[in-house]
């Protein structure tokens, strides 16, 4: 699917994509925890499942996310399609950063940290080559600072 891929990056930048896209994310996710984790967002980019607890709920929510592996972490970005809000996963974290990822037909425990200054811009292009759209999701945030999380793997006991 490279030429999918391909095409997808460049519309990932039009205004409507979002528009068009969003209301597929529940089958996204359904597809994910059907192949646990395995195909997520077609396969296009890499992508996991993030299983975060709701802040005000306690109660487990799952999101497919693009990540980029830095070392042994996962890392993720709170674009939500350039929207003036926080995507709720980020906030969840921000509250609690313990979380668990499906990636490949595993389930890893992860802890949460929100990264800034030269490690942020850093990772940042990391992510921004995999999906160029995130720097218009910047442009269109509205001023709103896009968080960039690092999800390290817990140590198993």
């Amino acid at each position: 699917m490279p030429a999918l891929g391909d095409l997808l990056r460049r519309l990932g930048h039009h205004r409507l994509f979002p528009t068009v896209l969003r209301p597929l994310v529940p089958v996204d996710r359904f597809v994910g925890r059907l192949t646990s984790g395995r195909v997520v967002a077609l396969g296009i980019v890499p992508s996991l499942l993030l299983t975060t607890t709701g802040r005000r709920s306690g109660r487990p929510h799952t999101t497919p996310l693009t990540y980029a592996v830095d070392g042994d972490s996962f890392v993720v970005i709170g674009s939500n399609w350039g929207r003036p809000h926080q995507p709720a996963w980020a906030l969840n974290l921000l509250a609690d950063p313990h979380a668990t990822v499906r990636v490949g037909g595993r389930e890893v425990s992860v802890r949460a940290r929100r990264v800034t200054s030269a490690e942020r811009e850093r990772l940042f292009t990391l992510l921004l080559r995999l999906w160029p759209a995130y720097a218009t999701y910047v442009e269109r945030a509205a001023g709103r600072e896009i968080p960039v999380f690092v999800l390290e793997r817990k140590p198993v006991p």
